[in-house]
């Protein structure tokens, strides 16, 4: 197992994937979904990716948007509750990518994988419900991923990659991770 992030880290899966998000990017923004302060949207930036942060959380963007700012680049910001309207104002098949980490709404899951252009990438990390056994972490069944569920929650795209682990120490997290693509036709 390897050491956790720190909280403003982004995930090991995050930077696995990179280069194939600057590839992506190029299709189109890449929306990084309940973005929160940035943990993976500030790293995107720096990579050159034209990232867009989604987040419900008005304190949450503008605390992103300083950081941004403080290191010379300009994030754009959305502020919408995906899960009191599972929807995004932004057209179907014009994102490159969908980064989505620690957060799970089933509804709004046709609708990311719907934003995805042609070749999309999806890159994907939250909890699984052996997170329940931990005294700590999301412990409601809303919030947490039944065994191989993840890819089920995506059945118009492309599984690459999907695992389900225990990652950290000193206090592991149980997550799945799925990578898919949008196919081109």
């Amino acid at each position: 197992m390897t050491k956790p992030p720190a909280p403003d880290q982004p995930s090991p899966l995050f930077l696995s994937q990179i280069d194939r998000l600057r590839r992506a990017g190029r299709m189109g923004p890449v929306i990084d979904v309940a973005c929160g302060r940035g943990r993976h949207a500030l790293p995107a930036a720096r990579a050159g990716l034209p990232i867009l942060g989604v987040d419900r959380s008005s304190n949450f963007l503008a605390e992103l948007k300083n950081n941004a700012l403080a290191l010379g680049e300009d994030i754009p910001c959305l502020r919408t509750d995906l899960e009191s309207s599972p929807h995004l104002p932004l057209r179907e098949a014009s994102c490159g990518a969908v980064l989505v980490f620690r957060y799970l709404h089933r509804p709004l899951c046709g609708v990311l994988a719907d934003l995805l252009a042609p070749g999309g990438l999806l890159v994907y990390e939250t909890f699984t419900e052996a997170q329940q056994t931990r005294a700590y972490g999301p412990s409601r069944p809303e919030f947490l991923l039944k065994k191989g569920e993840l890819p089920l929650l995506f059945p118009s795209l492309e599984v690459e990659s999907y695992e389900e682990l225990e990652h950290g120490r000193p206090r592991p997290d149980a997550i799945a991770r799925l990578v898919a693509r949008k196919p081109l036709s």
